[in-house]
């Protein structure tokens, strides 16, 4: 079953495959920036949830090896009460104490291969949940990263847009500049006249 987090990166790369391209483009895209970002605030979310339940599974270790610890010492305890049972007949003593030594032996063996065992899958599961969570963040940093050098590829391309407006226009400015001059000038003159032929 996966997690809420790779099904949010499913999605972000679903979505990033259904952009339309820019014109003229084959490698840009262009994104709706709030969705885009609502799938983002989702997995910024959901992250110390997905990172706490593999703390928690790796905590679960110190569970498997006390209870393997109390298996341990049950069958030693049971084979040391047997062989007190079995030392404590007088005409079978010399059997008892071989037989005991044996069972003892026996539970010693079985009770370092179950905390062996334990010790084992204990590691085998803190390794794997480090591993995904480290897979996981990866994936979310190349995502980011891809995102963020978007951005600015849009940005510059704006910025150099409106940059080549501001010239055109200030450059349609000076070209005007002595029509509006002259026409200022004649309207002077105008009124100068005006005021002559009133006098």
């Amino acid at each position: 079953m996966s997690s809420r987090i790779e099904q949010i990166i499913e999605e972000i790369e679903e979505y990033v495959e259904s952009c339309k391209y820019q014109p003229l483009s084959t490698t840009k895209i262009v994104v709706n920036k709030e969705e885009l970002e609502e799938l983002l605030r989702e997995l910024r979310l959901k992250t110390p949830d997905e990172i706490k339940r593999y703390q928690k599974i790796i905590s679960n270790k110190d569970a498997i090896l006390a209870d393997a610890q109390a298996k341990a010492d049950s069958i030693i305890a049971e084979a040391e009460a047997t062989a007190q049972e079995m030392v404590s007949q007088h005409e079978v003593m010399q059997r008892a104490y071989a037989q005991a030594n044996e069972t003892v032996n026996q539970a010693n063996a079985q009770a370092q291969s179950i905390l062996d065992a334990a010790t084992t899958d204990s590691n085998n599961i803190r390794l794997s949940a480090i591993s995904y969570t480290d897979d996981m963040l990866a994936n979310m940093a190349q995502i980011m990263e891809s995102t963020l050098t978007d951005v600015g590829e849009k940005y510059s391309l704006f910025a150099n847009s409106l940059k080549s407006c501001y010239d055109v226009v200030k450059k349609n400015r000076s070209e005007l500049a002595p029509q509006v001059s002259q026409m200022q000038e004649a309207e002077v003159s105008d009124e100068e006249l005006e005021y002559e032929e009133e006098e």
